[in-house]
């Protein structure tokens, strides 16, 4: 027996024991009948390799949370000298030199107006603690009727109990209602609402009038608004005017209401500076971070908030202080590969480098938002994304499934929310890596719309 006809069948035993043993997520795992699963073997770059040799261009960042390439020297550098020195310990009554320095720098990156950072392992998990802070704050303060929540239409903030709670997007929370507490919807600024004459800021500015609508009937119950930042990825990456912000800003100080800013997905540079909220110039009253920032390494995330919200816990009586944790908080590990992500942004200067890397992908991806099947082409940083015209309900429906296979028949991972195709790649793509990935995405879509 040859050596790739026993890898190609170790290949299979893998998968044949993956679907046997592994409940795979957001995932209905009879599709594997007829859509295999990857056996990934290991990641260069910007691509992963299967165990037969093939490879596939990580266009979407292994969801969203690769930034610098798979096996990136640096930060596999700092994860070793820190293995040797503290892999974990308690951050209840013990503290280290990496959750300390990860909290300053980030802290400096606001200026210094956000800090206190408070340490879980995943977004949904930092969404929880926001809301928790949020609602505890209000009560420690004499406002204990304020423990109603805001959300966007179309968001989406995590699939634990309280995050499902200020997500609005029916396939997670049909099945788990019962056990939620209902929110307030409002009006998305998603620039795709547009009406006839409209900019991208007058619909901006529209939502944030029903936002205020609201307030002015319910705020006096609402503790806080959560958004995501310039765009709301699992919506279908809908795109809108940093306006929206700076006007959601304002009318939750007129208030009396928080705003969370959930940067999971568009933080750590997505959106072209490195937190989304520095472009309408203002500060949320807490800020959600995870996926980029161990840069696809280690589950971490975090909430920033303000002294003031700070302060409001800090007291004798343990009742009034943050009661909330898990045994991870704070892995130094995790930290550690977090400072290795954000020495990599100051030390190549990555921010004015993905202006530049953005522009060449938008322009090898011209043809694209030309097509005659395509609608909607829209780009913010380091995402672009686009939506198939399919008239055909049961093609439609189908459409996200077969991109997705057929992306892997031309060497890419891509994963479409729907009938929206978008890319949403790696900080380091090379010119040849930005034409492949135009041409073959372009390629993909007409063999699957039937172009």
């Amino acid at each position: 027996m040859n050596a790739s006809l026993k890898t190609h069948l170790a290949a299979t035993d893998q998968v044949a024991r993956s679907l046997k043993s592994v409940w795979h997520p957001c995932t209905q795992m009879q599709h594997h009948e007829t859509v295999p699963l990857v056996p990934v073997s290991h990641g260069r770059g910007a691509w992963l390799y299967d165990t037969d040799g093939k490879r596939y261009l990580d266009a979407i960042s292994s969801w969203w949370v690769n930034l610098f390439g798979h096996a990136n020297p640096r930060i596999n550098a700092a994860l070793k000298e820190q293995l040797d020195t503290l892999e974990h310990a308690m951050l209840a009554g013990f503290t280290h030199e990496p959750v300390i320095a990860l909290s300053e720098q980030l802290s400096a990156r606001t200026n210094h107006v956000l800090g206190h950072c408070f340490y879980a392992s995943d977004g949904a998990s930092a969404t929880e603690i926001a809301l928790k802070m949020s609602f505890h704050y209000w009560r420690n303060t004499g406002h204990a009727d304020k423990r109603e929540f805001v959300c966007l239409k179309g968001s989406y903030h995590g699939e634990t109990v309280g995050a499902l709670a200020v997500t609005d997007v029916q396939l997670f929370r049909d099945a788990y209602g019962p056990l939620l507490q209902q929110a307030h919807v409002v009006m998305s600024p998603d620039a795709r609402a547009a009406e006839q004459g409209e900019t991208p800021a007058d619909v901006a500015r529209r939502a944030a009038k029903a936002f205020e609508t609201l307030l002015q009937d319910r705020s006096r119950h609402i503790a806080a608004i959560i958004i995501e930042p310039l765009v709301q990825c699992a919506a279908g990456m809908a795109m809108y005017d940093p306006v929206y912000l700076s006007e959601v800003r304002a009318l939750c100080d007129r208030y009396q209401v928080h705003l969370i800013a959930d940067e999971i997905a568009v933080g750590c540079g997505r959106t072209g500076t490195f937190f989304a909220c520095e472009q309408a110039n203002i500060w949320p009253d807490f800020v959600c971070l995870s996926k980029g920032i161990s840069g696809g390494y280690l589950p971490l995330s975090l909430v920033m908030t303000r002294d003031e919200i700070y302060q409001a816990f800090y007291d004798a009586d343990v009742r009034r202080g943050f009661l909330h944790s898990h045994s991870y908080t704070g892995n130094p590990l995790a930290c550690r590969a977090a400072l290795a992500t954000l020495a990599i942004f100051d030390e190549d200067d990555v921010l004015k480098r993905n202006r530049e890397r953005a522009a060449r992908m938008t322009e090898a991806l011209a043809p694209l938002a030309e097509h005659p099947r395509v609608k909607n082409f829209r780009q913010r940083g380091m995402i672009w994304a686009f939506d198939a015209v399919i008239d055909d309900a049961a093609a439609a429906s189908s459409f996200s499934r077969r991109f997705f296979t057929e992306a892997l028949n031309n060497e890419l991972l891509m994963r479409p929310i729907g009938r929206t195709v978008y890319l949403m790649p790696p900080y380091i793509l090379d010119d040849e890596e930005i034409a492949g990935l135009a041409a073959r995405t372009q390629a993909v879509f007409d063999k699957v719309i039937g172009a």
